[in-house]
């Protein structure tokens, strides 16, 4: 995930951010490593089944930091053609949990620099990992 995801501009801790991960099992964390070995939770795995699916709790609240009382959910889908390209499809759901500012956060993450960004860079991340196989 570190090799996509945009630390840069995408990170809620204080220490500059060196690692993004997720544990892979439900129950799982979601997560930052920071440069200074601190970690800041993002949410967790709700569901964990590889290649097709995976669900994450967003436990980030609409001020960028992590609250466990706040929960949307983040699910991404696989699905692999026939063509071999693999479809990924992102939802991100429960925007009611920021109850004043949902349409806020909702339009935020719809934006071409929330999600799009992000699944953008993962596509890039991708092909290149394939191009590397062939």
């Amino acid at each position: 995930m570190t090799t996509w995801w945009d630390l840069e501009n995408y990170h809620i801790g204080r220490a500059r951010p060196v690692a993004a991960r997720i544990e892979p099992r439900v129950g799982g964390r979601w997560f930052e490593r920071g440069e200074d070995g601190s970690e800041c939770d993002w949410g967790k795995v709700l569901v964990w089944e590889p290649p097709a699916r995976v669900v994450l709790a967003w436990q980030i609240s609409s001020t960028w930091q992590f609250d466990p009382a706040v929960h949307s959910e983040v699910e991404v889908r696989f699905e692999r053609r026939e063509s071999g390209v693999t479809r990924v499809e992102l939802e991100h759901r429960l925007f009611e949990t920021y109850g004043d500012k949902a349409a806020q956060m909702r339009e935020i993450f719809g934006s071409p620099r929330g999600w799009t960004h992000i699944v953008s860079a993962f596509a890039v991340a991708a092909e290149r990992a394939a191009e590397l196989d062939e």
